[in-house]
């Protein structure tokens, strides 16, 4: 037979074999001459079976063991254990639901605790105040205004992107008054300016500092300002609309090509910011990283140029030819859809930053002001562009005029985002009276621009609702705006003049 198909051999120690001293606890590779004689009574046979000694077990051999009753003794198997000193079969019992397995333990008693013991340790203040980064320095050195030229920022652009807001607030006053337009007009003319010489000093600043454009647009902080910059424009385009083209009689020869060439801004315009939303969010996801506890309004400002699209549309799609004024009224919707949303996605970071980390620095509170501005810029938008189709616009053609029931759904929305933006607004007033700024920053021109495009929706309402109560209430809030505006310009004036901004580690170029 072949041995490797040879029968194993299933022999096993005759009960006369086993040694009555054999001891468990024998160690095999150290053996001694008292035990030597347990080695000769055992068989060398791989296959021999062993008998395990009876219990009780002493609790050594098993440093897992657990006592689970109180009736029971120490021994070799975890758990239960029967009379005769094995293992006791409890499959299908909780052993910490069977009162025969379980013994009480002592538990501490959960102290009292009121709501003055509990603290929120995320927004515990340490021991002892940091320092903050925040403060001016009360011996900082003068300096000259050709230096300073270097810390001129994009931020600087939200003067001009406020100041076209008023003028473009002025423009759709509900209840006017002789000189009224008059005033709207010198706005826009100073808010060219302002946007002239805020061009003039940029170029200085990069033509003077080499690099410095490159740093500028690729800094984690100042880049973000690259948006107020074409806000300004899209402010600029739509106050030529109210004070250039509006200006004209329908018949006027120079009214056609005004409009075409309004036509013509409006995509341009869209394409650039489209170009700008998409660029500048890859370079910034690819070369920086922000932190989801420091989230500011501020990351909005790449995606809002695009935003504006759909305010330029509602502005100027109603005196555009038919042939050229629904392909701009589809655009416009498309890019308030883009902004919008990528605002709603943002506004859920914003919030969570919020509720973990409770309120931005005191001297930034200014800029949750941006919150409000993409519901109010939507809400105008809807309006606005819905108004601007005909009154006979049948959609599908099948008959059925459409133009009244997308003017009722635009109300209906408008509604639901004017409430929302009034939610962010109160949001951001009470932050700020909770802890009023010490300095000037360029981010308080964010209680300006957005807020316009609220009394702006809010009027747009009132029109579409026929409500004189609500057209009140928006002529009263763009007189509180007004002053607004003059108070932010005052303090920017004097924080140049007193070197709060313009200056080293003062201004959006540095890191906070």
């Amino acid at each position: 037979m072949d041995p490797r198909t040879q029968q194993a051999d299933q022999s096993y120690e005759s009960s006369s074999n086993f040694n009555p001293n054999f001891n468990p606890n024998f160690d095999r590779s150290n053996p001694s001459p008292d035990h030597a004689h347990d080695l000769s009574s055992q068989s060398t046979r791989t296959n021999t079976w062993v008998q395990t000694p009876g219990g009780p077990y002493p609790q050594d051999q098993n440093p897992n063991y657990q006592n689970f009753g109180p009736n029971q003794q120490p021994g070799y198997f975890q758990g239960p254990i029967n009379i005769n000193g094995y293992a006791e079969d409890v499959k299908g019992k909780d052993p910490f639901k069977d009162s025969t397995y379980v013994t009480e333990r002592s538990v501490m008693p959960t102290p009292n605790e009121s709501s003055r013991d509990s603290s929120d340790l995320e927004k515990e203040k340490p021991a002892t105040e940091p320092h903050d980064s925040h403060k001016k320095d009360p011996n900082q050195p003068w300096m000259a205004f050709g230096p300073r030229l270097k810390h001129f920022t994009w931020a600087w652009y939200t003067l001009t992107m406020a100041t076209g807001g008023i003028s473009t607030l002025i423009a759709v006053q509900p209840h006017r008054f002789p000189g009224l337009i008059t005033i709207g007009a010198i706005f826009y003319i100073v808010n060219l300016f302002f946007f002239a010489i805020l061009g003039a000093c940029m170029v200085l600043r990069f033509t003077k500092f080499p690099g410095t454009f490159k740093e500028s647009v690729t800094h984690e902080r100042e880049a973000l300002f690259l948006g107020p910059f074409f806000l300004s424009i899209a402010t600029i385009i739509t106050g030529t609309q109210k004070y250039v083209v509006e200006s004209y009689e329908a018949n006027h020869p120079m009214r056609g090509w005004i409009v075409t060439s309004m036509a013509i801004a409006f995509w341009v315009y869209v394409f650039m910011t489209f170009c700008l939303a998409i660029f500048q969010y890859s370079f910034l996801f690819a070369k920086h990283t922000y932190l989801l506890t420091k989230f500011m309004p501020s990351w909005l400002l790449p995606i809002f140029p695009i935003m504006l699209g759909g305010t330029i549309a509602a502005v100027i799609a109603k005196d555009q030819p038919v042939g050229s004024r629904m392909p701009i009224i589809a655009a416009g919707l498309g890019c308030q859809g883009l902004g919008f949303t990528m605002s709603i996605i943002m506004y859920a970071h914003y919030i969570g930053r919020l509720m973990q980390v409770g309120y931005p620095n005191r001297e930034h509170r200014g800029a949750m002001f941006i919150g409000v501005g993409p519901p109010s810029f939507t809400a105008l938008a809807f309006i606005g562009m819905a108004n601007a189709l005909e009154d006979d616009f049948d959609l599908q053609g099948d008959g059925l005029i459409d133009a009244n029931v997308l003017r009722t759904l635009a109300i209906v929305s408008a509604l639901f985002l004017w409430v929302l933006a009034m939610w962010f607004f109160m949001i951001a007033f009470i932050a700020v009276l909770h802890s009023r700024p010490e300095y000037f920053h360029l981010g308080w021109w964010a209680m300006v621009f957005p807020n316009s495009g609220f009394i702006i929706a809010t009027i747009n309402i009132g029109n579409s609702l026929k409500d004189e109560v609500i057209l009140y209430v928006a002529n009263g809030l763009t007189i509180a705006i007004l002053c607004m505006w003059v108070f932010v310009l005052y303090h920017n004036i004097r924080a140049v003049v007193v070197q709060d901004i313009m200056y080293p580690g003062r201004d959006e170029d540095v890191e906070d």
